[in-house]
C-alpha cells in the first residue's frame, strides 16, 4: 500500500480537497493507498471551508476531517508527499530534507513524463548557474540569460492557486485544477503497481 500525503498551507480548502478527491479516485480504480493531508502552517482540528466542503459535495465525494499541522512524523509515514505550490514544496524541504526524494508539486508529479519537464530541468540548471555566477560576481551569459527567460515565459505554472475566501466558483475551479492533476497521479500510480 502506498501512502499519500498532500501538503497547502492551512489544510482547509486544497489539500483536504486533493486527499479527498484522491481517495475517491483510488476507490474507483482500485488504486491500493491510504491519503493523508496536512498544513505547512496551521493548527490541528479546523474545518475544511465552507466552500471547499461544497465542492466535494457536487462531486459526490464525502470531505475528510478537521485540519492537521505537518508534522516529522507524517513526513516520515508517507511515501510520496504532493504539494499545492512550490512554496510549500520548499517549506517541507527546509523542515524535513531528508523528504527531497519522495517530494513533489502535484502538477509536478503528474507531469513527470511530459516534455515540459525536461524545459523545467533546463530552467533550473540556468537559474542555479545565475545563482553561482551573482555569488562570485560574474554575469550570466546573454544567451543563456535570453534562454532562461524563454523558457520562464513557456513553463506552466506548477502551482495550484489558493481559492481561500473566495466564491464557490473559485473553489469549483481548483478543485477541477486540482482533479486534472489527481486524475494523471493515479495513472502513473497505476503504471507503477
Amino acid at each position: 500500500m502506498r501512502k499519500i500525503l498532500l501538503v497547502c498551507t492551512g489544510n482547509t480548502c486544497r489539500s483536504p480537497m486533493a486527499e479527498a478527491m484522491l481517495r475517491s479516485l483510488a476507490e474507483e480504480s482500485g488504486l491500493d493507498v491510504e491519503v493523508r493531508s496536512a498544513g505547512v502552517s496551521t493548527v490541528n482540528g479546523l474545518p475544511v471551508s465552507p466552500n471547499a466542503a461544497e465542492a466535494l459535495r457536487r462531486r459526490g465525494v464525502e470531505k475528510p476531517a478537521g485540519s492537521a499541522s505537518l508534522t516529522g512524523e507524517e513526513t516520515d509515514w508517507a511515501d510520496l508527499i504532493l504539494t499545492m505550490t512550490g512554496s510549500h514544496k520548499r517549506a517541507v524541504l527546509e523542515r524535513y530534507p531528508e523528504a527531497e526524494i519522495k517530494t513533489y508539486t502535484l502538477k509536478e508529479f503528474a507531469l513527470q513524463d511530459d516534455p515540459v519537464m525536461d524545459d523545467l530541468l533546463e530552467a533550473e540548471r540556468l537559474f542555479a548557474d545565475w545563482q553561482l555566477k551573482r555569488a562570485l560576481g560574474e554575469e550570466l551569459p546573454a544567451k543563456d540569460r535570453a534562454r532562461l527567460a524563454e523558457l520562464q515565459r513557456r513553463l506552466p505554472s506548477f502551482d495550484i492557486a489558493d481559492p481561500y475566501g473566495g466564491p464557490l466558483e473559485v473553489y469549483e475551479r481548483c478543485a477541477d485544477e486540482i482533479m486534472d492533476a489527481l486524475k494523471r497521479t493515479v495513472g502513473k500510480l497505476r503504471e507503477a503497481e
